[in-house]
């Protein structure tokens, strides 16, 4: 098997036939018919059927289709990146809007603080919606919350092991609680991630489980503006435990029983993996060891 045989192959697919393939690679018919026939004769598979002089997939020619085309795409990002050289693009990271307030500005600083000539894009997206994307090739690597229910899909890290915590100022009812349970909720003023979070889920997952309607006064993503609304000491947002350290003017209230919650990094499962994101996969894994 050669990559110009799975190229002449894919175009074919394309074309659905061996005519339409030849014209757009600018070669002969004979080339193209010697190529499928050579990779039928090597794995002893049948790839095409001819129907109304139109080529079509067999079953198992559709799922030769689906490993040739990512061979060809694996082969064509190395050799970009290799290319590139110098001038290699920035590396796509996609960070919860929450994490990233507090919890990601550290092992961002660590990570350019041992490597100054990394090349890096933050965007900001709930995990639900850079889940999607980093399947869809528009982020690389996204930071997320692992409770999402197609991770199997991806190619995915676990960094911490946190829980969500219901975050009050001092002066709220429930300050001095160690621990609330779901039920304590009901017509309680809060407020929730975006609903492209995990968060948002799994909360109003466990309130319609338990028959629970707080009042949703917000559903955001910029934790300045959560704060504004829990000084009023009436209003409580739920946060990842790990966010507290950095808010020491509030009380984090554990849920009885707790809703864990890992959180850690995911790339798209199969693609290729450039030297830039196994360099920050790495580092990443090394950082939150200490945590």
């Amino acid at each position: 098997m050669t990559l110009i045989q799975l190229k002449y192959f894919c175009e074919t697919c394309r074309c659905h036939s061996i005519t339409g393939a030849a014209k757009e690679l600018f070669v002969t018919q004979p080339a193209i018919s010697l190529a499928i026939k050579e990779l039928e004769a090597e794995f002893k598979i049948t790839l095409f059927t001819r129907i109304n002089n139109r080529l079509t997939l067999t079953d198992d020619g559709a799922q030769f289709y689906k490993k040739a085309i990512y061979i060809l795409q694996y082969c064509s990002d190395m050799q970009l990146e290799l290319a590139q050289g110098e001038k290699k693009q920035a590396m796509k990271i996609g960070i919860p809007p929450i994490l990233s307030s507090i919890f990601f500005p550290g092992m961002l600083e660590a990570y350019l603080e041992e490597f100054p000539d990394s090349k890096l894009s933050l965007e900001e997206y709930g995990s639900v919606r850079a889940c999607s994307m980093v399947m869809e090739d528009q982020l690389d690597i996204a930071l997320v919350n692992m409770e999402m229910y197609n991770i199997d899909q991806l190619d995915s890290c676990i960094l911490l092991h946190d829980q969500l915590v219901y975050c009050v100022s001092h002066e709220h009812a429930f300050a001095k609680k160690e621990s609330i349970s779901i039920e304590e909720l009901d017509g309680q003023e809060i407020i929730l991630f975006n609903r492209d979070s995990v968060q948002n889920k799994l909360l109003r997952s466990r309130f319609e489980t338990y028959k629970v309607h707080p009042n949703i006064i917000m559903q955001g993503s910029q934790l300045y503006t959560m704060i504004n609304f829990m000084r009023n000491g009436k209003t409580g947002s739920f946060l990842y435990g790990c966010t507290m350290a950095g808010l020491p003017k509030y009380k984090a209230i554990p849920l009885d029983p707790p809703l864990k919650t890992d959180i850690g990094i995911v790339w798209k499962k199969g693609r290729y993996v450039t030297s830039q994101m196994q360099q920050f996969i790495s580092f990443v894994k090394r950082y939150y060891e200490a945590f």
